[in-house]
């Protein structure tokens, strides 16, 4: 009985194998169109606080975002992001009011999310887009803090571009 084991396990070993290295390996190369979905312009409101953030249709392999915190009728934040195609997989570059820009490279990207890291960065270090609708995504931004890990959510809207 346990040799009929063996060899049973002797038989089905290369056909699992390399199905599971298959499994395990990264996915394909990462487009530029995979995130297309993120063009328009979305907003979040709460209270007095209002975050609008405009991304570009994808062009020559990048698309360009910007955005916006408005609070009490006061700009408090803005940004400027950029999201392009290099050697397979999504760079994305976020260059933040009163913060130094930085970079992050595509660990993951699928049809409705991709997620971006940077392990050197401070904070963040990682950033997720997840689309949860035609017409509404979440973002999660995620770092280490004074007490570990720590992170928060944006959940944003479609809106039309002209008011």
């Amino acid at each position: 009985m346990l040799s009929n084991r063996f060899l049973l396990l002797s038989l089905l070993l290369p056909v699992v194998l390399p199905t599971v290295t298959i499994a395990q390996s990264p996915s394909a190369s990462a487009s530029i169109h995979d995130v297309e979905w993120l063009a328009g312009c979305w907003e979040r409101r709460n209270g007095d606080r209002a975050t609008i953030e405009i991304w570009m249709v994808p062009a020559g392999g990048m698309m360009l975002g910007a955005s916006r915190t408005v609070v009490s009728g006061a700009t408090r934040e803005y940004e400027q992001v950029m999201i392009r195609e290099q050697g397979g997989r999504l760079v994305y570059t976020a260059d933040p009011s009163g913060q130094a820009e930085a970079s992050f490279t595509s660990t993951e990207v699928t049809d409705s999310s991709f997620v971006v890291e940077n392990l050197a960065h401070d904070f963040p270090q990682r950033i997720t887009y997840v689309r949860t609708g035609p017409d509404a995504w979440m973002g999660r931004v995620e770092g280490p803090g004074p007490d570990g890990m720590r992170g928060f959510e944006l959940r944003m809207t479609r809106v039309s571009c002209i008011p």
